[in-house]
Parts: structure tokens; C-alpha cells; sequence
């Protein structure tokens, strides 16, 4: 109960809370991309990753349930620590004096983490729920002989609308703002960082979220100039504004094939 009240009534106990919720965090972004990156793959690949997560069943809920306690044990810890910090701050010429020294990443993580936050909930709502583009935009296809979700021409169709695209990455650019401070600033929550390699740090930051962000904006790139490109023929016949029909030629040519 100790342990409990000085985690969640200290600021020393909230900065560790940030700190390893971010941490958990960061590893699942991390993830998130290196699964989506799949999508440069054979569409089986990345419809094997999905349908293996679904199967996973009330794991999977258990995932995603203990994520979105991190989330929400983040975003609380934050505003109590800003909060506090106001409450703590004394004259207005020290404010003006740190609010210099602060960096533009820094003074942008309550924005940014809202608009994160924000994109979070509607990517849910894209790849999750499913209920952002209507039934057809979600279609099944045969792995292994079985019906599966098409994730990765969901994915493609999906990048391809621009305002899905631009919102994607500009919140992908504001993740990338806030992991640029929140990585450094992490080690700092629990007392691991030093003069001695803070400057390091910071380096292995900025390097890390770089990366990040060219790696989400490559997949976006890629599907909304059709490198790569829709391979399920209803996806296809609705990129192209048409309804799927029984006589569709799309549907018979691969049918054709795949005899």
C-alpha cells in the first residue's frame, strides 16, 4: 500500500509511472510498424499477422485492455504533473525564463498527445471496429483455405484516401515530436540520465523517431501512389467507384488463374 501511495501521490511516483507507461508504449509503436511494414510483403504475410492476432481471442482483448490502461495511467500522470508544476511555479519571469529554454518538442507535448490521442481513437475505429468507411470497405479473403479479413487491402484502399493519408501523417509527425522529448525525458523520470550521456541520448532519440516516421510515412506513400497496390478484386472494383457485381471480369480473370 506504500508502494501504491507513493507512486500515485508523489511526483517522484508519477514521473516513474510516465516513465514506464511510455515505455510500454514506445515498444508497442515500435511493434505496431514493424507489423505494418509487412505490407510490403505478399498480401498473405500480412493477412497471416492479422488473422494470427485475431485468433489470439480473449488474449487479444486482454492486450489491448492493459495498452489502454497505459494510456490512460500516461495521460493522467501527465496532467497531474502539469498541474502540480503550475501550482509549484513562482514568479512570472521564471515561467517566461523556462518556457526559452524549453524545446519546441517540449512545449508542444500537451498538443501533440491530444492529437495522438485523437488518431489513436479513430484508428481503432478504421482497423478495429470497423466502422469508419461502411461494409465494403472491409472484405474477406482465402488463406489457407479458410475466409480471413483483408488487411492489406484495407490498409492500401484506406492510405489512398487523402484526408485519411494527410491526417495519418501528420499525426504520425506529432507522435514522432512527442517520442523525440518523451524517450530522453523517460530516463530522466527514473534518475538514468547523466551530463555525462544526456547529449547521446537526446541523439539516439531524435535518430529513433526519425526513423519511426519514415518508416509510417513509406507505407503511406506507398499505398496512396500504388507502388503497392489492392489485390482483392472488390477493393479493386471499389477504387475504381464501382460496385462489386457476380459477372465481374476482375473476379472471373483471377478466378481463371487461380484454376
Amino acid at each position: 500500500m506504500n508502494i501504491l501511495n507513493a507512486l500515485f501521490k508523489t511526483s517522484l511516483g508519477k514521473k516513474v509511472i510516465m516513465a514506464i507507461t511510455g515505455l510500454v508504449l514506445v515498444g508497442f509503436v515500435i511493434g505496431h510498424l514493424v507489423g505494418n511494414l509487412q505490407i510490403f510483403s505478399p498480401p498473405e504475410k500480412i493477412n497471416a499477422y492479422a488473422h494470427f492476432l485475431q485468433s489470439l481471442g480473449p488474449a487479444l482483448w486482454v492486450i489491448r485492455a492493459f495498452l489502454l490502461l497505459m494510456v490512460v495511467l500516461h495521460i493522467w500522470s501527465a496532467i497531474s504533473l502539469v498541474l502540480e508544476n503550475k501550482a509549484a511555479r513562482g514568479a512570472k519571469g521564471y515561467a517566461s525564463q523556462k518556457t526559452l529554454r524549453a524545446s519546441f518538442a517540449s512545449r508542444t507535448m500537451k498538443w501533440s498527445g491530444l492529437i495522438v490521442l485523437a488518431f489513436i481513437i479513430y484508428h481503432i475505429l478504421h482497423f478495429t471496429v470497423k466502422n469508419t468507411h461502411g461494409e465494403g470497405f472491409y472484405p474477406m479473403t482465402t488463406l489457407h483455405g479458410e475466409q480471413v479479413p483483408d488487411v492489406h487491402s484495407m490498409m492500401v484502399y484506406g492510405f489512398q484516401q487523402p484526408l485519411v493519408a494527410i491526417f495519418y501523417l501528420i499525426a504520425i509527425a506529432l507522435l514522432s515530436l512527442h517520442l523525440s522529448h518523451g524517450l530522453s525525458s523517460m530516463f530522466q523520470s527514473v534518475g538514468l540520465r547523466t551530463r555525462t550521456w544526456s547529449g547521446c541520448l537526446n541523439k539516439i532519440s531524435i535518430v529513433v523517431c526519425i526513423l519511426y516516421f519514415l518508416g509510417n510515412a513509406a507505407i503511406v506513400g506507398a499505398c496512396y501512389t500504388g507502388m503497392v497496390k489492392i489485390q482483392n478484386p472488390e477493393l479493386q472494383q471499389l477504387a475504381m467507384g464501382q460496385a462489386c457485381r457476380t459477372d465481374c471480369d476482375v473476379c472471373e480473370t483471377r478466378l481463371a488463374s487461380n484454376n
